[in-house]
């Protein structure tokens, strides 16, 4: 399988340069060997804003005007959507029912068509009104262009730590993780990327000690509170996890809303649960981990506030 290269990250830094934000990182207060990466800085509240910019600015200029359309549970979505206004190109999303409510709001103001289905209905009508319109199917990970956008994360993290040992990055669908593997093994060989995802969707775990994909179906990943992490990994997602990815840690549900709590305590950070994992990670499973300069990927912002303030009256973390 034809995998992205440092070379293809390059050139979609270039392409998004001025749509995404170069996201700092910061030095946390309890931790001197530990840096956060708050991707919940972006105009939409996550990563996702950078393998979207990047699709948008690979469109063939004679489908522009088709438009863009991809299904998404939230923050893919709202990327999209402001990718496609800040281009110039109409765009439509395909939200399951049960999406965050915040999300979808947000994903309406930046002026995108939400088209509302049962989840299990969402990539198969996505597919339908790309066949009907016109319009360019962008998927949220299973795409050449959101792995190298998505890639430019670990590009900046190498830039700004060249001498980082571990970098801790949520794995959902995996293309976040495939573009930051992808980018730090290739400037910092020596360093150690491991993926974080929840105990209750962990798909990828099980997928990389099978040697293929596993799905466990939606019934029970949706137990999760991390609602960006519960889909599986894709063909294209795998062979870069396997080929990249150093290791993969799982956490729970309360050491999610711990460092959910810690990010906003101490941090001065607003993370939702899937872009908690990380830090959770870091905090709970330290023993589990190398040592060294260590960055953990907060992925996004989008929470709901109710979710919010139980995180916020949860145990801290360490």
């Amino acid at each position: 399988m034809d995998l992205v290269s440092l070379a293809d990250i390059r050139a979609a830094a270039r392409a998004v340069a001025s749509t995404v934000l170069r996201t700092p990182l910061l030095p946390t207060r309890w931790d001197d060997r530990l840096w956060l990466k708050p991707e919940s800085l972006q105009p939409v509240g996550s990563f996702k804003l950078r393998g979207a910019a990047h699709a948008v600015a690979c469109l063939d200029p004679a489908r522009r005007a088709c438009g863009v359309v991809t299904h998404s549970s939230g923050n893919h979505g709202q990327a999209l959507a402001y990718a496609a206004r800040a281009a110039g190109v109409p765009c439509t999303v395909v939200v399951p029912e049960g999406a965050p409510t915040v999300k979808v709001d947000q994903m309406r103001a930046y002026g995108a068509e939400v088209v509302l289905v049962p989840r299990e209905r969402r990539s198969a009508e996505a597919d339908r009104i790309a066949a009907a319109t016109g319009a360019v199917l962008v998927p949220p990970f299973d795409d050449r262009r959101i792995i190298a956008g998505q890639g430019t994360v670990g590009l900046e993290i190498v830039e700004d730590l060249p001498d980082v040992d571990v970098v801790l990055v949520p794995v959902g669908g995996g293309g976040l993780a495939s573009g930051v593997a992808t980018a730090v093994r290739a400037l910092r060989p020596s360093a150690v990327v491991v993926g974080v995802e929840p105990a209750l969707a962990a798909e990828a775990r099980d997928s990389l000690a099978a040697g293929e994909v596993v799905v466990w179906g939606e019934a029970r990943t949706y137990r999760t509170c991390a609602d960006g992490l519960r889909l599986p990994l894709s063909p294209l997602t795998f062979a870069h996890l396997r080929a990249r990815l150093d290791g993969i840690l799982t956490v729970t549900e309360d050491e999610i809303r711990a460092a959910m709590g810690r990010l906003a305590r101490d941090a001065r950070l607003v993370a939702e649960p899937s872009g908690a994992v990380a830090l959770a990670a870091r905090l709970f499973h330290a023993d589990e981990l190398p040592t060294g300069r260590t960055v953990a990927v907060v992925s996004g912002g989008n929470v709901d506030p109710a979710v919010l303030t139980a995180a916020l009256s949860a145990p801290p973390g360490r």
